[in-house]
């Protein structure tokens, strides 16, 4: 399959408020993106001509934000949303081998609907982890170093070498991933094991830190995760916010030879991966 031909749908509703940078990520890398309101996915409330399917998409993204105001929990509404008349269409989707990425909220939604951590199954009906407020009880925007963490299982960080670390910023409230208290030993345990640990919070020596390095307590200083297929992907820090070098906090300070910012990758690698797959 061609890049021009890769439909991506961002997902939206009230509130979400990233699906803009999050659309000019994959369209600059020659992909098809479109905005999709989730009524439209519903067949609610549109005209016929505005109509869309889960499967008219090779990859879906739901973006960052505020979705429903947060009310309940931070993504709680959009899953619910989502589940209760799409819940069989996403799971096969997944089954399937397209991707879906979540960044911030979006990361909370896919928690919410049990597509992550899913460790063994596509989708639980009961989630098994959330992402809680943070340890600062404040809304944390500051620059967070990131170290990927992965062999090769995330369809969306296959560009980044392992051990590499990368600026991409944070900007959330509610980023504090959680397990079952009295199982969150093995559920870290299993993510190892399955390869699902996508990166993690370091200071600027590399070193896994508690904060500001680590803004929300996140346990094991994880900042995002994928599914045990590899193709459902969350994080909370913010990649279509440093596609280029100069949206870098830094970039009037260090020398680059080239205007690529660390968040391009996760982009083109799953760009890679549909090309490739489809």
């Amino acid at each position: 399959m061609k890049k021009s031909d890769i439909r991506v749908g961002v997902l939206r509703i009230e509130g979400t408020n990233c699906e803009q940078e999050s659309y000019d990520a994959f369209k600059r890398l020659g992909a098809n993106p479109e905005f999709v309101h989730l009524k439209q996915l519903l067949h609610i409330d549109c005209d016929k001509d505005e109509k869309r399917d889960v499967f008219d998409y090779q990859c879906l993204m739901i973006p960052g934000g505020f979705s429903a105001g947060d009310y309940i929990r931070a993504g709680a509404i959009f899953a619910a949303r989502i589940k209760s008349k799409l819940g069989k269409d996403l799971e096969e989707f997944v089954k399937q081998e397209y991707p879906i990425l979540g960044v911030c909220n979006g990361f909370q939604v896919l928690t919410e609907l049990g597509l992550l951590p899913g460790l063994d199954v596509v989708m639980k009906s009961i989630p098994d982890a959330c992402l809680s407020i943070n340890d600062s009880n404040r809304f944390e925007c500051r620059p967070t170093l990131l170290k990927h963490e992965n062999n090769g299982k995330c369809v969306f960080t296959r560009r980044i070498p392992k051990g590499d670390i990368r600026l991409i910023p944070s900007a959330h409230a509610e980023g504090k991933l959680l397990f079952p208290l009295d199982e969150q030993e093995l559920y870290l345990k299993k993510l190892d094991e399955n390869d699902q640990i996508v990166f993690r919070y370091v200071n600027p020596d590399g070193e896994y830190a508690g904060y500001p390095w680590n803004p929300n307590g996140s346990i094991f200083n994880i900042a995002g995760v994928c599914n045990y297929i590899g193709n459902v992907f969350g994080m909370m820090p913010h990649p279509e916010r440093v596609f280029y070098r100069f949206q870098h906090p830094d970039w009037t300070r260090s020398e680059f030879s080239n205007n690529v910012g660390d968040g391009r990758a996760v982009f083109e690698s799953v760009l890679d991966y549909v090309c490739k797959k489809f």
